[in-house]
Formats: structure tokens, sequence, C-alpha cells
């Protein structure tokens, strides 16, 4: 199965909210609050998502986290890869000698295309379309010899 962690499921989550009105500075407290995640793990979040370039901090009495972009230019791999880092199906999807079978696979090629429609998908999904209600209708392309069956 394919799952993000649910620290990434976390980080869209405030992430949405902070997009709920992007010009004000949240402090992690309130943001807690209002997601109803603990605050420790909301802070450990904004934290890495201040690392990943994603948010912007300002210390002092009025300070907070604010989103570092329009939540339409942040899309959903570039939330995926700041907590969790690259976004790799398989060991050798992004990189080459990470497998002990790369020398005699001939399934690389397929899997690192696979990646690729993987990771268009995510690039396809902004913060704006995840915070909104309901997202459009995806259509996945998918081969007329496939059978269901296959596609398991």
């Amino acid at each position: 199965m394919l799952r993000t962690s649910k620290l990434t499921d976390y980080a869209t989550v405030i992430l949405a909210y902070l997009a709920d009105d992007p010009a004000r500075q949240y402090a992690a407290a309130d943001v807690a609050e209002a997601v109803g995640i603990a605050l420790p793990t909301v802070s450990k979040v904004l934290k890495t998502l201040t690392r990943g370039s994603l948010l912007s901090t300002t210390r002092g009495a009025k300070g907070g986290y604010r989103l570092a972009y329009p939540a339409v230019e942040i899309s959903l791999s570039r939330i995926i890869e700041v907590m969790e880092g690259p976004i790799a199906l398989t060991e050798c999807s992004v990189s080459r000698g990470l497998c002990v079978q790369e020398s005699h696979c001939s399934l690389r090629a397929n899997w690192r295309r696979i990646n690729r429609l993987v990771m268009q998908a995510l690039d396809g999904v902004t913060l704006a379309d995840m915070a909104s209600p309901q997202l459009q209708t995806m259509t996945l392309k998918v081969s007329k010899s496939s059978s269901p069956t296959q596609r398991r």
C-alpha cells in the first residue's frame, strides 16, 4: 500500500488551515487548537515546513507562521517532499545503486515511468485545491487492455 506518514497528513491539514487567511500570522498554539492536533506535533510540523521553505516565520509578540507562497503555488508533491524526502515508489525509481537487484532487473525503466506519472499527478494538485471543499474530479488514463484484475 502506498501511504504518506501521519505527519504529512497533519502538514496538509495545517497548511490548508493557514491558507484560509494567508496574510495572517498564526501562533502554533492557535493552529493546534483550531485543527485539533496536539501542540508538540503541530510545532514539529511547523518547524519542518519552515525548514522546507513552505512557511515563513516572524518572532515577537505579533509573530507567528504564515505561508511563504500563495496556496496555488504549493503543490502536493512539494509538501510530501518537504515532510518525507524524495517521492519514490521503489528504491530504483529515483536513484541508481540503492537496490541489490539492479544489475539484473529489467523493471527499473517501468518503475521510473510510473514514478514520473505519480509525480505529475501530485504536481497537478495544489494546496489551494486541497483547501477547497472538494477536488475537481480527476480522470486517470487506463489502458484499454487492462482488466480489473490486472490493475490490482
